[in-house]
This record gives structure tokens, sequence and C-alpha cells, in this order.
């Protein structure tokens, strides 16, 4: 398909009898499962019984969004992984674990954290550290040698790639990802990871997407703020809702402060959030 069309991508499913479909988290899948939905409710029926798993990277695939397609595709496995251009392959959802609660991963032997010293994060302790993999790792960027040296890293004689991610290590070596360091926001001294926050806002039944941004506060320099699509049908939901029901999923302090509501949310072709754009929106509507 020369482009992503969700109700083509289900014709073709069931034309072609396919096995695996590769996508790219909620803003693909929440367009193929509201397709799917559509096709059913108008009395139609795909023939679904040859796909068997789906495999979702580079997004967020929210708690909600795996449970109603594996409610109305009963067969599938669903593999979420995560990792970068310069990794490959990071590893995989933890099974069992619940999303909305925060994106927990079994990684692969290549994988660990190191802590500010250059030294591996103890399981447990509750230290945040930089994601790092070695092995067979690119030899750096094309014509960029500075940012390819603060890439690139050798630690006691082994050769490591950060691409920014940060994450802890929970006891049992579950590895607990927290997001990219570089759109962290900072409130009152507290970091907070936009993908954590939109992981527990994602579960909230009158939302199809969000993303989350710092915009400037005078008191805290910087505040947590979302930017909301809703379900069609439904209504926005306030900051009163929305307090209430992450009171039981993050920390207080990361539950945002102002809420806008789009129709909506722009992301790259990729489907990965631009937060840019997101940061722009909500300060202008703050403003307002």
């Amino acid at each position: 398909m020369p482009e992503f069309d969700a109700d083509a991508a289900w014709r073709m499913i069931h034309e072609h009898k396919v096995n695996l479909l590769f996508f790219t988290g909620d803003a693909m899948a929440r367009p193929l499962l509201d397709a799917l939905l559509a096709h059913q409710e108008a009395g139609n029926q795909y023939d679904l019984s040859s796909l068997f798993a789906l495999a979702s990277a580079g997004a967020l695939l929210s708690q909600s969004t795996r449970d109603e397609l594996v409610k109305r595709i009963p067969q599938l496995y669903i593999n979420d992984s995560f990792g970068s251009s310069e990794t490959g392959y990071n590893g995989s959802i933890k099974p069992g674990t619940d999303a909305s609660q925060g994106l927990k991963f079994q990684v692969n032997p290549r994988t660990a954290v190191f802590d500010e010293y250059d030294k591996p994060v103890v399981p447990g302790s509750g230290t945040v550290g930089r994601v790092a993999q070695k092995g067979h790792i690119p030899l750096g960027y094309y014509n960029d040698p500075e940012k390819t040296a603060r890439t690139f890293r050798e630690i006691d004689g082994v050769r490591w790639v950060f691409p920014g991610d940060m994450a802890m290590i929970e006891e049992d070596g579950t590895l607990h990802f927290l997001g990219r360091g570089s759109i962290c926001i900072n409130s009152g001294g507290e970091k907070i990871y936009p993908e954590e926050v939109e992981g527990a806002l994602k579960s909230h039944p009158a939302l199809v997407d969000a993303v989350v941004a710092g915009i400037p506060d005078e008191r805290w320099g910087q505040k947590v703020a979302a930017v909301l699509q809703v379900q069609p049908g439904e209504q926005p939901p306030s900051q009163e809702d929305i307090e209430q029901h992450l009171s039981t999923l993050i920390a207080r302090y990361k539950v945002p402060r102002f809420v806008h509501t789009v129709d909506t949310i722009v992301r790259s072709p990729a489907g990965k959030a631009d937060y840019t754009w997101a940061a722009k929106v909500l300060t202008e509507a703050a403003g307002d």
C-alpha cells in the first residue's frame, strides 16, 4: 500500500490471508480498530482467522487499545517492542503487565542502564539512568563526529550506544521505560517523562489520543500539559475528571495541570508524537 489506509489494510488481510501485521502504536492501531468496529456495526465481517500476531514499535500502544484488539480478534498475540535506529531491538513488553501503569519491558542481554557515573544501575534501587546497548551497533553518524562521540562511548573496554532513552531497573531485572531524555519536563526540579503520562491518559475511556508536553510556568518553570483527542460522540473530560482518573495511575506531580482538546492530534507520517507542535499548541491555548 502506498500509504496507510485502515479499511484497505483489513481488506488485504481478509483477501490475502495475512498472518502478521506490523504497525506503529496507537497512531495506527486506533484507526485500524475504528475501521474494524465500523465494518462490524454495518453488519459485515472480515475473515481474520489467518491473523495470529500484531507487532507494534516506535510509539505507545495503550492498554485499552490492546485489550480491545484482543477482544475483537481473540487469537491475537501482540508483541509491543521498543528500540531505536541506533540500537535496533531492545526488548518487548513484559507479559501480564498493564501498560497504563508504566511501560515495563523484558530486555535482551545486550541492553543495560547506566547512571550518571557510567555505572550499571542497581536493580530495585529506583535510580533513573540511560538505556544503552552493546554488540552489533553502528559505527556512528555520517559526517557528524561530535554527535557520534556523545552517543557511542566506551565503558570498561566495551563500546555502547546511548540513544537518549531513560529508564529504571526493577528488582527482577525488568526495564521500566520512562521516555526520551530530550523531551523530559522539569517542573519544580521534578523530572517528568511525557510517555509515562500519555500511557496513563490513554486509558481514559473518552480519549482516542493524547500528547504531553511542558509549558512555561512562573512558579515551577514548567508545568505538565496535555493535548487531548476525544472519542467521537464523547464530551471532553474536565480537568477534575482527568485528575481523578490519573490519581491511582501516576504520582500527583505528574498529572497534567492544563489540558486542551483538539479535533486531531498531529503526528509524524510514522505515527510518532510531534512534541514541538504539542508544546506550541498548549502554550498558545494556555495564554488564551
